[in-house]
């Protein structure tokens, strides 16, 4: 078993945890909002500049409705200027369901007779494969269950597999992982066959719920997987996903666990995450939590705009745990990735049932709009959906995406990039309704763009697309 916590090399000793839950507590109870700390904070931010631990503790604290209005305002305004208005979608696609670990929140747990255990073969793998390009999808996140079978040689494999299906004019372009932590050579292993973002949570950075809510098994070990990241860096994948799972711990102090974990890969690695998930808790098979810290709409819809405000120039991805009209809300001010079309159903993009089954499932998903419904909204509320791989492809992560993004300047790639993804789903995959409309977005964006030469380039590359050449980007 290659992420074993005593398969620890010498490189590994040396990355110490950096979670110190006394100290996360006294930040929060130290700050005390006032209408001129708030606004002084935004501002700040604003500026594209990261906030502290104590400037974010003093938002989670502010309740004054007035404030959080504004807090969610500034959140806003920032992700248009970072990011402009597209939206990059993706499809998680499970591999396997295996599971050597008892967490009290998920249905996967090893405990659960009832879950039915499966894992894909590699037919069943292409078939998965091709059903999600003939809707459309560019970019997957394959997910694994916590076990011996799914070894670094194995999901290396099936990375392989995804990349060679061909279906019509699809493809994927991009495979991000979300997996068991590994040790430094499984991290080497897996990087060699091309993934995006090593994607791992680590659902509460509270160490005493930790050990409350993971029963038994590898995962048990807290400080394993807090560092579990850093020998993905050591292993030279600079591009790595965060987050924590809200519902576990008081979501305050997770908010600060996740900032905590920013703060030490940019002292240590010189780059912050690609990405920060923050999951709700949803109804899973056999689910056994404190349900005290169960986060309402309005806390969770404020904690995204406070992670947006804290981060400018991180990804914030929302899944479709939630349900559309929470997702729609959550993506003004905050969100810059989304799932569409999701099924997470072993088997689920070509054997889909019309009624979920919480015993084919890790939890439940809300959000079950088709990839089609989702990029017709999109489109209709003026976002520019994107598939764009561009960054990964062109070297532009870790450190070097920093440079980009850190300032805003990612902006100047990510809207033409959206722009030229956007008509190779238009011409590939929409119907004539949404067809229409998705060309006459792009044409509102290009009237506002405000560099002729950049928009020349831009044109002659969305003509091109429109005979028939793709995978075009800047």
């Amino acid at each position: 078993m290659n992420y074993q916590p005593e398969n620890y090399s010498i490189k590994d000793e040396r990355m110490k945890p950096f979670i110190d839950s006394v100290e996360i507590w006294n930040i929060i109870n130290n700050a005390k909002p006032t209408r001129e700390k708030v606004k002084k904070i935004i501002a700040k931010s604003l500026s594209k500049r990261r906030l502290s631990l104590e400037e974010t503790a003093v938002l989670v604290n502010t309740t004054d409705l007035e404030l959080v209005k504004e807090i969610k305002d500034g959140a806003r305004v920032l992700k248009e200027r970072v990011y402009g208005q597209r939206i990059v979608l993706f499809a998680p696609l499970y591999v396997g369901n295996l599971c050597i670990n008892n967490c009290a929140y998920c249905g996967y747990k090893a405990s659960n007779k009832s879950m039915e255990r499966v894992t894909l073969t590699n037919n069943d793998l292409v078939q998965q494969v091709k059903a999600l390009e003939d809707t459309g999808q560019k970019r997957l996140i394959l997910v694994y269950g916590e076990h011996p079978k799914y070894n670094p040689d194995f999901i290396a494999e099936t990375v392989k597999t995804v990349y060679k299906v061909k279906s019509g004019p699809g493809e994927i372009r991009r495979v991000n992982i979300n997996a068991a932590p590994l040790d430094i050579e499984g991290f080497k292993k897996v990087k060699s066959v091309g993934i995006g973002t090593y994607q791992i949570f680590q659902e509460t950075y509270h160490p005493e719920t930790y050990k409350k809510v993971h029963l038994s098994g590898v995962k048990r070990d807290f400080n394993w997987r807090l560092t579990s990241l850093d020998r993905a860096q050591e292993a030279g994948i600079d591009d790595v996903g965060i987050g924590a799972l809200f519902g576990l711990y008081d979501w305050r102090y997770e908010v600060l666990g996740l900032l905590r974990h920013v703060n030490h890969f940019e002292a240590v690695y010189k780059v912050g995450p690609h990405t920060i998930s923050f999951p709700r808790i949803q109804n899973a098979s056999e689910l056994n939590i404190d349900k005290r810290y169960l986060v309402n709409d309005d806390d969770f819809t404020k904690l995204v705009a406070i992670l947006r405000l804290a981060v400018p120039y991180t990804g914030l991805i929302l899944t479709a745990r939630e349900p559309a009209e929470i997702r729609d809300e959550i993506m003004q001010f905050g969100v810059s990735q989304i799932d569409g079309g999701t099924n997470i159903e072993m088997k689920g993009y070509t054997e889909h049932e019309k009624n979920q089954n919480i015993d084919k499932e890790q939890f439940t998903i809300n959000d079950n709009r088709s990839l089609e419904e989702i990029m017709n909204e999109l489109i209709e509320g003026g976002y520019i959906p994107s598939f764009c791989t561009a960054c990964y492809r062109l070297g532009r992560t870790g450190e070097h995406f920093m440079e980009f993004s850190v300032p805003g300047f990612i902006k100047r790639y990510c809207q033409p990039n959206a722009m030229l993804t956007l008509a190779e789903y238009l011409q590939d995959y929409a119907n004539e309704e949404t067809k229409l409309k998705g060309y006459e977005l792009i044409k509102e964006n290009l009237v506002n763009y405000n560099d002729d030469k950049f928009k020349d380039k831009l044109e002659e590359k969305l003509e091109k697309i429109k005979v028939g050449e793709r995978d075009l980007y800047f």
